[in-house]
């Protein structure tokens, strides 16, 4: 299988998942868009994981690859591929499919738990997200959920925490693939986000487990099996 990564800024990559995706022998790539890069042709990948970034996904003016970022997005849902977005890249495939992203309420910066949708307790990813206690948040938009979406999951202080729409398109505003490493990045870079609001931890806090890390990034192995490994068997 070919996975292809659209990166927004240097230090937000797909973290843990290289190396899930590197032993089960899958061929990874990425778009850079921060570099000029440009969009990949939608015969050059399998599957598509839309990473994090400190942009909106309104920023065009800003950023105008943002414009050709939601096309090849919108066009990989069309086309049948495996789309993963994570925290930006959840609220981008929200918005290609008809959901508004929005300042939240709270921003979300560290070890928060998240709770399951009851009415899709039976859901395969819903019932991964049962067996980790914490995950990891650093966000300050949110998004409604899109036309047709599952809701999967919420917080205390952001209501659409995870969304899947169909059986290949999913949606996470929290990040099961930092490690202590990208973690450290993002504090590095994104300081002033942790402003000791409600829902915001400090950097030690952050930083203070490794284990809570490694049990994140299990749960990402876990996705992966569910949502990448299933595609393959069926090839």
């Amino acid at each position: 299988m070919r996975i292809h990564s659209l990166q927004h800024v240097p230090f937000e990559d797909i973290g843990s998942m290289a190396n899930d995706f590197r032993a089960r022998g899958y061929a990874l790539s990425t778009t850079h868009w921060y570099n000029g890069d440009t969009a990949p042709a939608l015969n050059d990948f399998d599957a598509l994981i839309v990473m994090g970034g400190p942009m909106g996904i309104y920023d065009e003016a800003i950023y105008p690859w943002l414009a050709d970022e939601k096309a090849l997005i919108k066009a990989a849902i069309t086309a049948g591929k495996i789309v993963l977005g994570i925290c930006l890249g959840a609220q981008l495939i929200a918005d290609v499919l008809g959901g508004k992203v929005t300042r939240n309420p709270h921003k979300e910066i560290g070890w928060l738990p998240i709770s399951i949708n009851p009415a899709a307790a039976t859901h395969p990813i819903a019932q991964v997200f049962t067996r980790y206690a914490d995950v990891f948040h650093w966000h300050g938009d949110t998004l409604a959920l899109p036309p047709g979406a599952v809701h999967l999951a919420r917080s205390e202080g952001c209501s659409n925490q995870a969304f899947c729409y169909g059986d290949k398109v999913y949606g996470f505003q929290f990040h099961l693939e930092t490690t202590p490493t990208s973690a450290r990045a993002l504090i590095e870079h994104c300081a002033e986000d942790i402003d000791g609001s409600r829902y915001t931890q400090t950097a030690q806090a952050i930083l203070a487990s490794n284990e809570k890390f490694e049990q994140i990034n299990r749960a990402m192995s876990e996705v992966i099996a569910l949502v990448f490994g299933s595609e393959q068997r069926a090839k």
